[in-house]
């Protein structure tokens, strides 16, 4: 499990090392704005294509050899990265590592939670939000390391080591379970889930459409809140303050160490506290959060306003880790019947990934528009509209075996 978790090792450093590496590409490729947001939203758009990929080949060939497939994705892109020679090349390599980070962002927790016992599925899904989380860090460090010889070739090369780690380690982990038994069961055979699987047949089975209503909404609600705006241009936005661009990353590292600690305490937090009371935990603290660090964006707070945006995004970092980060992850790999779970989660990790291109691509021009502050008191618009559906709809289903999870969205 541990070789399978580092997809989120991946998944994390692979959309984080972008933002400490932008501030050297920007000047060797000589980058606009809006090329700028290619860069960054290449991978995005590489990660909405993997996410709608991985769904079929998971139920045909298998979770193990489908995540083989991505760990060679991850090799590939992070070499071609490390290797590129201008714009272009970069946005291939981005397209490429976006393929394995949409597939791992839906296929990983989607192993986890099939071999995992129930009592344990949130806190093994959430170890993978920690890797996630780490890999962040662990981008921002190492961008923290290279910063002052501008080497952005290293920052990529390094995520080299999982990622060959990961696919060598691969060729040894059992199969899913899950997967397995529906081989073994005639008329479960997993050739035959395209068919059952379809958009269609979601929407035309009641249980099914509520939870792929669920999973598309906090899907899409966890990067239109924002969270990716701090991950990848904490550092352009502190340099744009008036900071040199070490003391910009250095902003970077404490928000992905507060981003990490929390994602840690949330842990033991899903099984205990459960889903429901995270999620609306989190919202209520996002927005709380947001609402200052657009004050402080729009220099509201004078020569305290640097002091008050880190204080704001460590805390609105805080509450996403704690709540929806892990929290969408999970109950996407718990609300589907089995014969629709892969193409489920794909789908909702696609609408998370088209969520997250559009917000990476607009970001800078629509702050260069209207201006930060009103682009982040949009976000907790976002957060405060989240928190009625989440009130309204999402179920409890913490301790809950797949089964009891189905009967609890009949009910609800």
């Amino acid at each position: 499990m541990s070789v399978v978790a580092l997809g989120g090792l991946l998944f994390g450093f692979d959309t984080g090392v972008i933002s400490g590496a932008l501030l050297f590409l920007r000047e060797d490729f000589q980058l606009t704005s809006f090329q700028e947001g290619t860069v960054i939203s290449s991978l995005l758009l590489g990660a909405a294509a993997g996410a709608l990929w991985s769904g079929r080949p998971a139920d045909r060939w298998g979770r193990r050899r489908t995540l083989i497939v991505v760990a060679g994705a991850f090799t590939c892109g992070l070499l071609l990265a490390t290797l590129a020679t201008g714009l272009w090349t970069m946005v291939a390599a981005r397209v490429v590592l976006g393929l394995a980070v949409g597939s791992a962002s839906s296929l990983v927790p989607l192993y986890l939670a099939e071999v995992a016992p129930p009592g344990l599925r949130g806190r093994l899904i959430t170890v993978n939000q920690i890797l996630l989380t780490a890999g962040i860090l662990v981008s921002y460090l190492i961008n923290l390391y290279f910063a002052e010889d501008a080497n952005w070739r290293a920052m990529f090369g390094v995520g080299l080591i999982p990622s060959v780690l990961m696919l060598a380690g691969l060729f040894l982990v059992p199969e899913s379970p899950v997967w397995t038994q529906r081989r073994h069961t005639g008329n479960q055979d997993p050739r035959a889930a395209p068919a059952a699987g379809t958009l269609r047949t979601m929407l035309a089975e009641p249980v099914a459409r509520r939870a792929l209503s669920i999973g598309v909404t906090l899907g899409a609600v966890q990067q239109l809140a924002g969270i990716n705006t701090i991950i990848y241009y904490a550092p352009s936005i502190m340099q744009r303050a008036g900071l040199p661009a070490t003391n910009s990353i250095m902003y970077a590292v404490v928000i992905g160490i507060a981003n990490l600690l929390m994602t840690v305490a949330a842990i033991p937090l899903v099984d205990r506290a459960g889903r429901k009371p995270l999620l609306v935990f989190s919202l209520v603290g996002m927005a709380a959060a947001l609402i200052p660090l657009g004050c402080a964006l729009n220099g509201t707070f004078g020569g305290a306003s640097h002091l008050v945006s880190l204080v704001a995004m460590g805390l609105y970092v805080s509450a996403f880790a704690v709540g929806i980060g892990p929290v969408f992850w999970i109950l996407t790999a718990e609300v589907f019947p089995p014969a629709l779970r892969a193409r489920g989660v794909a789908l909702c990790v696609l609408v998370n990934w088209t969520a997250n291109f559009v917000v990476g691509q607009l970001f800078l021009p629509t702050a260069d528009l209207f201006g930060e502050a009103a682009v982040f008191w949009f976000f907790a618009a976002v957060c405060l509209g989240a928190l009625v559906f989440v009130v309204r709809t999402v179920p409890e289903t913490k301790n809950r075996s797949f089964a009891e999870i189905q009967t609890a969205l009949k009910q609800h």
